[in-house]
């Protein structure tokens, strides 16, 4: 009654929504929500407001892509994502969409992105009354021997009615007679079968063709009924009807049968002898077309067989009427139910739907990050519908079953890399239980977005230099180069030096490094002789979000230059210039050593090696200069022809590739014994303080010398101690004790290495 009245009310207003119930089911991350709506509503009906009845933000619904996921049907629904509100999209009919089911539900799955949620609703519509029942036919026509007893039973064709449960067909009712009466046998499903029933013997000659009118009646209210006008002629005399061998005949018939095959065979018998004995087999009235298609009968033999394909899945159970009649002037008839159970078949594979998929991902994903829902359908029931979903290979993904039936998660079950793996390639499969076992395949691509979690990686730690002094201001000295594993602006290098307070990076103030490419210009001439050696740090940071750095330390070699000639130490006079007077005795042997030339180079090895030459002497035969040392020594005895003053200018130059060179001169006086004597005590006392300033001057400079020399000996044995041998130059120098300036060299050629060194006295 309540629904007549709702129906009413809409068709006087068409815009009034109808909806009976609303039930909420929550179930771990979805929900499941059921309305009920009358067939035949209007198109832009509403059924209800899912976003209140979920919860869900109004304002968030249409940038979260709220929708409803279609199936492979025409979409009977629509949401508003304006208001969330789910509306009929097209009239249904519930008999085209449901065919007869006693319920009728229509699931619908709705989905939001950012971040990912999915709601199953399901949609009940409820049957209306709009539909009369039917016959197939107008008139039908009986016949009917007069020797007919009390009790025949003739069945009838059944009226139709597409509407389902109270709607359908509910009563027979036959119009007011004298011999007839009518009876319903429920068959279940809908199916009311009419049977006449014969109350009192006919009597041909009284009546020949009685006409009764037979109407059925649904269960609406208003009730709707359909007639059919019955025909009865009446005959004489078969007056046994076939008998069936059974009382219930039932089979179990596998899916995708082949055609022909047979189902079963029903067998019925009679009495009557002749033409009124014979039988002959025929679906009963009331079978379905559909039935027909699938299913053939042999007239003769009572055979069943495969007609058409048998599929499970679309019907898995037959109540097949099949009558048996004799041949006789009139014919009786008698029929029974065949039940033909379906055998399920493994014959269908499982169905993989990608409901919602995340392209990408970030590296730092933590394990269970969801990358994307599906949901796996098989056909089949039983083990041959069971189905089982993996993902192939070892790559750091899982597959979690939710709550819901059939619906997975692949999320992340390790963490991820994209310097070792950008793309992974998802192959799904889903396998049923059944024998043999069926499967499908589905590959989804995840690719794996950068995050800034490399810093860059200098290609040298620590990086060593030589730098030659002299160095042109702000040219190009060296360059450092750094790398990132990361992309992008994540993998986008800069470069600056380390400027602090730190003893250090006090030397970084002379130097300017290139940003982008990491080339290091100097801002200053080095001098070798001031700076042997020095290091600074390089900074090298990425363009990422929050930036990575790193550092590296850049070991600095001053490389000398022959830039400074020799300095005469001794003679040196009192002006400055190098000028010196020596007495020496006429008597005095060859080999004498009359004085040594003393001298300085600031310059290391072989631009520091000094070699004396005489460049100008009086007489070649007298004396002799030793090359090495500087030393002036006699070559022979005086003779009384010999001169008394001799003049020595003595040439001191270094090794350099272009040596550089100084002179001192020496003027000899040979004197005579008792002279020399004499004024050796004046000159041992001027000499004494000459070569005391000397000797001072000497002193000074050669600890300078040598705390330089100390300092880069740590200097190289703390850096050989930190990285392999290195076998590039290395300049030494030390003090002698006695005041010797002694010079080294060290270097390698091929697998011969060789020393050479000298001393200056």
């Amino acid at each position: 009654m309540e629904q007549r009245g709702c129906r009413a009310r809409r068709e006087r207003q068409p815009s009034v929504t109808y909806m009976v119930a609303l039930i909420f089911f929550w179930i771990g991350a979805s929900a499941q929500i059921r309305y009920s709506i009358s067939e035949e509503l209007k198109e832009g009906t509403v059924v209800g407001n899912i976003s209140k009845d979920l919860g869900i933000d109004l304002s968030t619904l249409k940038e979260r892509g709220f929708r409803i996921v279609s199936g492979s049907t025409e979409t009977l629904f629509e949401v508003n994502q304006n208001d969330g509100i789910l509306y009929v999209n097209r009239k249904i009919d519930r008999e085209e969409v449901c065919e007869r089911s006693s319920v009728c539900l229509i699931n619908l799955k709705t989905v939001l992105e950012n971040p990912l949620e999915i709601h199953y609703v399901s949609v009940e519509v409820l049957d209306v009354n709009d539909h009369s029942p039917s016959f197939p036919e107008k008139e039908k026509r009986l016949e009917m021997f007069e020797s007919a007893l009390p009790g025949a039973r003739f069945q009838l064709q059944a009226a139709r009615d597409p509407d389902s449960g109270p709607y359908s067909v509910q009563q027979y009712k036959l119009s007011n007679n004298d011999h007839f009466r009518i009876e319903v046998k429920d068959r279940g499903e809908d199916r009311k079968m009419p049977i006449l029933i014969l109350q009192k013997q006919l009597d041909r000659e009284s009546a020949k063709n009685p006409r009764l009118l037979l109407t059925a009646i649904d269960g609406g209210k208003p009730a709707r009924s359909g007639t059919i006008e019955i025909i009865v002629e009446v005959l004489d005399v078969n007056d046994n009807s076939p008998v069936f061998t059974k009382d219930v005949y039932s089979v179990m018939l596998g899916e995708n049968s082949p055609i022909g095959a047979t189902v079963i065979q029903v067998k019925a018998t009679d009495l009557d002898e002749d033409a009124n004995g014979e039988i002959i087999y025929s679906f009963g009235n009331g079978v379905d077309d559909k039935v027909l298609r699938l299913f053939g009968l042999d007239p003769n033999t009572g055979e069943l067989t495969v007609k058409g394909l048998i599929d499970y899945e679309v019907n898995n159970i037959y109540d097949i009427d099949i009558q048996a009649s004799d041949k006789g002037p009139v014919p009786l008839t008698t029929d029974k139910s065949v039940i033909v159970k379906i055998i399920d078949v493994n014959d269908n594979a499982p169905e993989i739907e990608v409901t919602s998929f995340s392209k990408a991902i970030p590296e730092d994903s933590r394990p269970g990050t969801t990358v994307a829902l599906i949901s796996v359908n098989d056909l089949d029931s039983g083990l041959n519908g069971k189905v089982i979903c993996s993902v192939l290979e070892d790559l750091p993904f899982k597959l979690m079953s939710s709550l819901q039936d059939h619906m997975y998660s692949v999320v992340t079950k390790s963490p991820l890399d994209r310097e070792k793996v950008s793309q992974y390639d998802l192959t799904i499969v889903a396998k049923d239980a059944g024998q043999p076992s069926l499967s499908s395949v589905k590959t989804i691509s995840v690719l794996i977005s950068d995050v800034n979690d490399n810093s860059p990686e200098f290609s040298l730690s620590p990086y060593t230099f030589y730098v030659t002094e002299n160095n042109d201001p702000g040219a190009s000295v060296f360059s450092v180069s750094a790398s990132d594993r990361d992309i992008d602006e994540n993998a986008l290098i800069s470069y600056h030096i380390l400027r602090d307070s730190g003893e250090e990076n006090k030397w970084a103030s002379f130097l300017n490094i290139n940003s982008e490419n990491g080339n290091i210009v100097a801002l200053k001439s080095f001098d070798f002789e001031t700076l042997k050696t020095f290091k600074f740090q390089v900074v090298a940071t990425d363009s990422g979000t929050p930036s990575l750095s790193s550092n590296v330390t850049v070991n600095v070699f001053i490389l000398d230059q022959n830039d400074n000639a020799p300095v005469i130490l001794y003679p040196v006079s009192a002006n400055g210039s190098a000028e010196g007077v020596e007495e020496i005795p006429r008597n005095v042997n060859a080999g004498h050593l009359v004085t040594k030339v003393r001298a300085y180079d600031a310059d290391i090895g072989y631009n520091g090696w000094l070699l004396f030459s005489l460049q100008e002497v009086t007489d070649h035969s007298l004396f002799a200069l030793d090359r090495y040392t500087g030393q002036i020594r006699t070559l022979r005895s005086f003779t009384e022809t010999d001169e008394a003053e001799h003049k020595l200018v003595i040439l001191v130059k270094d090794n350099g590739n272009v040596s550089l060179s100084a002179t001192a001169t020496v003027i000899i006086n040979v004197v005579e014994p008792k002279e020399a004597f004499a004024a050796s005590d004046v000159k041992s006392a001027v000499k004494d303080e000459e070569e005391n300033s000397v000797t001072f001057y000497l002193i000074i400079t050669l600890g300078s010398v040598s705390a330089l020399f100390l300092i880069s000996i740590i200097m190289l044995i703390v850096m050989q101690c930190s990285k392999a041998p290195d076998y590039s130059s290395k300049y030494l120098q030390d003090a002698n004790y006695d005041g010797t300036l002694c010079h080294s060299i060290q270097y390698r050629s091929g697998d011969k290495r060789y020393i050479c060194s000298y001393r200056l006295r």
